[in-house]
């Protein structure tokens, strides 16, 4: 979807690419760019709105179109057409690709991982390209709770392997202002932000937070790993299971580090946890 620019924008500001046009981090950006006046176009492997347009991030036929006359990209992770990509944006004349990549690419066995191996693909690609390079590397994302809605709106526990791992739990919104920043400042962009939310918080934690907002108890109840993984069987793939598994058990007891990147980048302090299950309420609500 392509906006025009308001008044206050200057008429020879160049058109933004937001890819992933469906996730939350795109939807929030996009509205962003719309309030400001900011051009753009928003691109979906499966376009659902009008003026959206078709970029696949796995089909190279589809990125000639959605990049035409494109000077800065919002780009999701996806490795296997990342080569594809970076030749038609540089074709293009792209100048400026802000990636949202993850945290998990900063340890040490991310090439290994299933859960960060994508993002340092695409991060290492456009390193090695002549394209200038913001890399976002969120953490947890607050959203990731949605897991857990299915047990609570049942009134059932929620099973947890780990129920003492720390995550840092980053509201989709503060992402999305980070990138709408690092994308209409050049003084702020070709660096890496790790981002975090402003808490180190357990799952046992945030399954307590639901329960207050909510009004009502909410709980959980410590499964084996083995367990838990028979029952995301079909869901999460062994591979990414095993990796999630092993995550939380090196966060057991640890609490995440933290930064002040979205305060750096927005101007504000990251949003809590509890704003983000007081926004998205409604979905833990019981079923009638």
């Amino acid at each position: 979807m392509s906006n025009q620019p308001n008044p206050s924008i200057s008429s020879n500001q160049q058109t933004i690419l937001v890819t992933g046009g469906r996730g939350a981090v795109a939807r929030g950006l996009t509205a962003l760019l719309h309030a400001r006046g900011v051009p753009y176009r928003l691109a979906s492997r499966e376009p659902d709105s009008p003026g959206t347009v078709r970029c696949d991030l796995t089909d190279p036929s589809t990125f000639p179109g959605a990049l035409a006359g494109i000077r800065s990209v919002f780009l999701y992770a996806e490795a296997s057409g990342i080569e594809g990509f970076v030749k038609e944006a540089v074709a293009a004349g792209v100048e400026h690709v802000v990636l949202l990549s993850s945290s998990s690419v900063l340890s040490p066995d991310a090439a290994e991982s299933p859960l960060a191996a994508a993002h340092l693909a695409v991060e290492r690609a456009l390193e090695a390209s002549p394209l200038r390079t913001t890399m976002l590397r969120p953490g947890a994302f607050a959203g990731n709770a949605r897991g857990w809605a299915w047990s609570l709106k049942a009134g059932r526990p929620v099973h947890l392997p780990y129920p003492g791992s720390h995550c840092d739990a980053i509201h989709e919104a503060d992402i999305a202002e980070a990138a709408f920043a690092v994308l209409t400042d050049p003084g702020l962009g070709g660096r890496a932000y790790t981002l975090t939310g402003p808490h180190s918080l357990t799952f046992a934690t945030q399954i307590a937070v639901i329960g207050r907002v909510l009004g009502r108890p909410t709980a959980f109840e410590e499964v084996s790993a083995e367990q838990w993984k028979s029952e995301v069987d079909g869901y999460i793939p062994g591979p990414y299971a095993d990796a999630l598994l092993d995550y939380w058990a090196a966060s057991d007891g640890l609490p995440a580090e933290l930064t002040d990147a979205v305060e750096q980048l927005t101007g504000h302090p990251a949003r809590s946890f509890e704003s983000w299950v007081e926004e998205h309420a409604a979905e833990f609500a019981p079923t009638a």
